[in-house]
């Protein structure tokens, strides 16, 4: 059986739904799941679907939760950075082959960054080379 990596989401990795209740759950810092379907927009996804889906954030090891009762809590477990920094090195690695270089040429080479954009860009790398250099023994 072959597996596509695009479609297939590794345990690291969360699907659109996951990571739109991850998102949620990181604004709110922790909430039940009235807490987070009350964040959702028109319309609402149902409760037992957002349930089920911060259950499976649970056992993939993206949430974690408080029990008070029968009430459940959700908090998450790993951080907004963290998740950036792995989704990040993942898009990388499946489409520039970990090359930043490829990724550079190819912002620069589309067709819709404005100049003052590309300047930008340009400028936010000069000031890392900058401090990278400042750092050097």
């Amino acid at each position: 059986m072959s597996t596509n990596k695009a479609t297939t989401p590794s345990p690291l990795q969360l699907t659109r739904a996951e990571e739109e209740i991850m998102q949620i759950l990181w604004e709110i810092k922790k909430g039940v799941v009235h807490d987070i379907l009350e964040k959702f927009p028109e319309p609402k996804p149902a409760y037992n679907t957002v349930s089920t889906i911060v259950r499976i954030l649970e056992q993939k090891g993206f949430a974690g939760h408080k029990a008070y009762g029968r009430t459940h809590e959700y908090f998450p477990v790993i951080s907004k950075k963290d998740y950036t920094k792995s989704s990040f090195r993942g898009f990388m690695n499946n489409y520039f082959d970990n090359s930043y270089k490829s990724l550079a040429s190819f912002f620069a080479s589309g067709e819709n960054l404005s100049i003052r954009e590309l300047e930008e860009i340009q400028k936010a790398i000069d000031e890392e080379i900058r401090k990278k250099k400042e750092a050097e023994p």
